[in-house]
């Protein structure tokens, strides 16, 4: 009988966040796992789940109450079909839990926080591609992850 994972994947709907939710459903997802999707929302604005959460984060939200797109506005999310097309098949064909969780700050911060709040066997996270000067202004979130992260992490370019 093999263990059971708790696999987070950071999830902004960037073509290099859906390129790593699509890699690790592909590559590492087994029957029996916990997906996690890990969304962080900025500090800015007042919707009542962020005063309610924002210290720390939503409830993990099954995805059959993730798919109503009104609940990922509540949260401040942009409903994204697709997405919720891969989750769904994922959680039927290869038999694993689906569930996402908000968080409120910093992305690279927050991403840190949630593989110890979640337990996490391991993280994926995209990676924008930044070339050296930006990345250097503006950080790299995959970067910061990668050195600070308390599990394996695996950054996934867009194709």
């Amino acid at each position: 009988m093999s263990e059971h994972r708790t696999i987070g994947i950071g999830v902004d709907y960037s073509p290099s966040s859906k390129a790593a939710l699509k890699w690790a459903i592909d590559n590492i997802a087994r029957a029996g796992d916990h997906i996690v999707l890990i969304h962080t929302q900025p500090h800015t604005g007042h919707s009542a789940q962020k005063q309610l959460w924002e210290e720390e984060g939503s409830p993990l939200i099954p995805l059959k109450e993730f798919q109503d797109m009104h609940l990922q506005v509540q949260y401040g999310i942009k409903p994204d079909a697709e997405i919720l097309d891969v989750l769904d098949s994922a959680s039927r064909t290869k038999e694993v839990t689906v569930t996402s969780k908000i968080y409120w700050g910093d992305a690279r911060e927050k991403l840190c926080d949630a593989v110890a709040d979640l337990k996490l066997t391991s993280l994926v996270v995209g990676s924008r591609g930044l070339g050296p000067l930006k990345r250097v202004l503006i950080g790299s979130v995959s970067n910061y992850v990668v050195l600070h992260a308390t599990c394996p992490v695996t950054v996934v370019k867009a194709a």
